[in-house]
């Protein structure tokens, strides 16, 4: 017997123990109880001792049991957990790629539906959408096809009567001198209107073949920067009447590229047109780089510049910033869209950035060979700090003709991209 207990009883109390012993050299677990016992002569204890083997075999069956219960339950509710897991994320995965797929373009994408669950009206309703956007797209390409259309036939059948008339309209001019001062006038602004009528319609051809596919680049290996100065010669006149000083920082050593002369000339002209028309008598400034990959020019002017939001809508057909305000040339709104695409024939990008009250800048990237690739533009966009006004440029700069603008060594913090190259 346990020493504890043997201590209890001889105290005359009535107690129990579990203990281990050894029966036939194997250990056996056994509930011990003493008890005292009185007696005529001396007091004696008595112990009994009753074998614990049925219990603790019960004791691990139960065990057992509750252990590959809840192995089984903790399968089952995995399982569980997994199913409706599956039907409640399969059908948003579907379509969260049913919507990519129409994203890029695949109008006849759909759900499967199944059931009517919460999940299937899902799937109807983004159905209905796909449907209804796949009508309005086909509704504007039709509506955009038709008004391509008719843009090039307009344009093509105003040709020949606006011939006839262009050649009525020289010959009133060159005897011009004979008429009274009145009639002479007329045939000086027939001439002058026949003029802006011609440049329409030129840019209407040629917005037509860019939007049919047909332009085409006739790719040469030239000096980009005679190109540069044929452009400013051209709108050296312009300037001149609306009172704008052109300030120049081209490289003196020929710089060659492959591209087309006739429209990098094009975009370039546009862009001093644009900012001529725009300097508000401040003065317009180019600027050129290059690097290894790319050439680049900047056109800045210090006049009535963009509003927010103005920059992504700089190179949209007949956009014009404030339609009420006075223009010097009368533009036709085409100039800088049709610059856009034939920068984008080229592999190139126009960029636009501006500021109200402290002008605008427009930025022409080429490759050095037509369609080819480049990280980074050689020159960098102004910043949204504040700049010094037109009249104190004209005058701290008098001395320094020959230094550009401070601005163009900016870094370039995300002009407006608008381009496909």
């Amino acid at each position: 017997m346990p020493d504890g207990l043997r201590g209890y009883v001889e105290r005359g109390q009535y107690a129990t123990q579990i203990t281990t012993v050894q029966r036939k050299g194997e250990p056996v677990t056994m509930l011990a109880v003493g008890s005292p016992v009185g007696t005529a002569t001396r007091p004696l204890q008595v112990y009994f001792l009753f074998p614990l083997s049925a219990e603790q075999s019960t004791l691990r069956v139960v065990q057992s049991t509750l252990l590959v219960g809840g192995m089984v339950l903790l399968v089952l509710l995995g399982a569980i957990t997994n199913l409706v897991t599956r039907q409640i994320v399969r059908p948003v995965r579907q379509a969260a790629r049913t919507a990519e797929r129409l994203a890029n373009g695949n109008l006849d994408e759909r759900m499967r539906v199944i059931g009517e669950d919460d999940v299937a009206r899902l799937g109807d309703s983004f159905n209905e959408m796909a449907d209804s956007l796949r009508q309005q797209i086909q509704q504007l390409e039709e509506f955009g096809q038709l008004q391509r259309r008719f843009t090039s036939d307009v344009s093509h059948e105003l040709r020949t009567p606006l011939t006839t008339v262009r050649m009525a309209a020289d010959v009133l001019h060159a005897s011009r001198e004979e008429f009274p001062p009145g009639l002479e006038r007329s045939a000086e602004l027939l001439v002058d209107e026949l003029d802006q009528f011609e440049s329409l319609l030129n840019d209407l051809l040629e917005i037509s073949r860019l939007d049919a596919g047909v332009a085409d680049l006739s790719t040469e290996q030239l000096d980009v920067v005679a190109v540069l100065h044929r452009a400013i010669d051209s709108v050296r006149p312009i300037a001149e009447n609306a009172g704008v000083e052109l300030r120049t920082d081209l490289p003196t050593e020929e710089v060659t590229i492959v591209a087309d002369a006739r429209r990098v000339e094009r975009i370039v002209r546009n862009l001093m047109a644009n900012a001529i028309d725009h300097a508000e008598g401040g003065p317009v400034e180019i600027a050129f780089g290059g690097n290894e990959e790319a050439v680049a020019v900047t056109v800045r002017d210090h006049g009535v510049g963009l509003r927010p939001g103005e920059a992504d809508l700089v190179f949209t057909r007949f956009w014009r910033g404030d339609p009420s305000r006075n223009r010097q040339m009368g533009g036709t709104g085409l100039g800088l869209s049709i610059s856009s695409e034939d920068a984008r024939l080229h592999g190139g990008t126009m960029d636009a950035w501006g500021e109200p009250g402290q002008g605008a800048c427009f930025r022409l990237t080429l490759p050095r060979h037509s369609g080819g690739s480049f990280a980074e533009s050689p020159l960098s966009m102004p910043t949204t700090r504040r700049i010094a006004d037109p009249g104190a440029l004209l005058a701290t700069q008098s001395d320094r003709p020959s230094e550009p603008d401070a601005e163009f060594d900016a870094p370039d913090h995300g002009p407006a991209r608008l381009s496909e190259g």
